[in-house]
């Protein structure tokens, strides 16, 4: 949408008068899209312009006058659209529900000495790696992550989650920055703070 200032042009029959409005028709044509504005504003032209690339997106078009001193018109309009929840389109491994079991008789079947034999280093991984997939398809169903879940890495489980908590506690109590606090010094924190109380 917005002042496109090239008066000349007739939506209706799709001509120009001005060698730069028939390039501008010419623009608008070969990236397919639509004017929707049908009222005239100024002096029987439509300088402001609704553009659009799929018909019926945009409906309802109306001019609502002036703004202040303006001489361009209020162009409103609808987006003709239901609004749709974003659905996460994530899907991890549900380990809860893996049949483990079924998993390990899948790869014990697998003649190793044989499938490998004569194999160099990344062929023999590639040969594992498919049996693996296939045994993973078979016996470990996916789920979809959604909510705050759907922002966490696949890794991330609730005891990791919980430890990370424990450490920003430590922390906190500490004085410690989070964020920089390495491994080996949280490991010299955690005896000295962790029965400590915290003060905000």
């Amino acid at each position: 949408m917005g002042d496109f200032n090239h008066p000349d042009i007739c939506w209706r029959g799709n001509t120009a008068g001005h060698k730069q409005s028939r390039k501008f028709l010419e623009c608008v044509d070969d990236n397919f899209l639509l004017q929707v504005t049908e009222e005239p504003m100024r002096k029987g032209a439509m300088p402001d312009l609704v553009l659009t690339n799929k018909e019926g997106l945009v409906g309802d078009v109306k001019l609502k006058g002036s703004l202040g001193c303006s001489d361009h018109e209020m162009v409103e309009f609808k987006i003709l659209m239901a609004a749709r929840r974003a659905h996460s389109k994530l899907t991890t491994l549900d380990f809860r529900r893996a049949d483990f079991g079924f998993f390990r008789d899948l790869l014990g079947r697998v003649p190793w000495d044989k499938a490998l034999e004569g194999r160099g280093a990344q062929d023999s991984w590639l040969i594992f790696k498919g049996h693996l997939l296939q045994a993973q398809e078979r016996c470990i169903p996916t789920k979809r992550k959604s909510g705050k879940n759907a922002r966490r890495p696949a890794w991330m489980n609730k005891e990791l989650l919980d430890k990370l908590r424990h450490k920003k506690e430590v922390c906190s109590c500490s004085g410690v920055k989070f964020q920089t606090i390495g491994l080996e010094k949280f490991s010299r924190y955690v005896p000295i703070f962790s029965h400590m109380p915290c003060h905000p």
